[in-house]
């Protein structure tokens, strides 16, 4: 699902250069709920932006779905990025002026999709997600929770086969957290697709199956979850800080 081989990765902040990535190594090869876990400046933006194809590195390997994303060009990147990724952003990016249903359904209008197509599969996704009630109010009429999971059915409109998650708790309260940390999990097991979390939370990584800690731009260790609590999921991770 995901390989990066030897990623490399810099931008320039004025006059300075700055290397965010420094030859991660990471593979992923199976549908499941996964997290990155990193302090702010480890890199987890600059990874977030190359495994949702809106970026390529400047050196390494980048695959996804089985496709050498480091190889494409602007507009192949744009037409894989659309129908294989799916992006759930902290702050939702709903569009206020529309319904919920009908921000489910944007990204097909976009791409010319039939209206057939779009009404069942929006309403399904709604369905699924719990929500479907709420389909015919806007934004500011749903729940923080309630607009993460119109979010969430919009990104799986055309059946991407990795869904990647930049901290899409963060402007939720604890226990709407706790409520989507489990419709992620739900997403990744029924859909059966890769789901990948950029968090810096250990409660939030908790609720993965596994966690890849990154570090100074690199890959520094992983995390089995299984037994774990967000407290033993913190007490790994400092170690694993640590020793790096």
């Amino acid at each position: 699902m995901i390989r990066c081989v030897d990623v490399h990765k810099s931008y320039r902040l004025g006059d300075r250069p700055v290397h965010a990535l420094r030859g991660v190594n990471l593979t992923i090869d199976r549908p499941g709920f996964f997290a990155i876990m990193g302090q702010s400046g480890s890199g987890k933006s600059t990874l977030l932006h190359l495994l949702a194809a809106l970026d390529t590195p400047d050196s390494g390997e980048l695959w996804l779905n089985g496709k050498p994303v480091h190889n494409l060009d602007e507009r192949a990147l744009t037409a894989f990025r659309r129908r294989e990724i799916g992006i759930v952003f902290q702050q939702f990016n709903l569009i206020p002026t529309l319904t919920a249903i009908e921000n489910v359904q944007l990204p097909g209008m976009l791409a010319g999709e039939s209206r057939e197509f779009l009404e069942s599969r929006s309403r399904a996704l709604l369905t699924a997600l719990g929500v479907a009630e709420r389909a015919s109010h806007r934004p500011d009429a749903l729940s923080g929770g309630e607009q993460q999971r119109v979010a969430i059915a919009r990104s799986l409109l055309f059946s991407p086969r990795i869904l990647l998650a930049d901290e899409p708790t963060g402007n939720l309260d604890s226990a709407s957290a706790e409520k989507l940390w489990r419709v992620l999990a739900g997403v990744a097991r029924e859909h059966e697709i890769t789901v990948l979390m950029v968090t810096h939370e250990p409660a939030a990584a908790a609720n993965c199956e596994r966690i890849y800690v990154l570090r100074d731009g690199r890959i520094s260790g992983q995390i089995g979850t299984e037994g774990l609590d967000a407290a033993g999921v913190a007490s790994v991770y400092q170690q694993l800080v640590r020793a790096a």
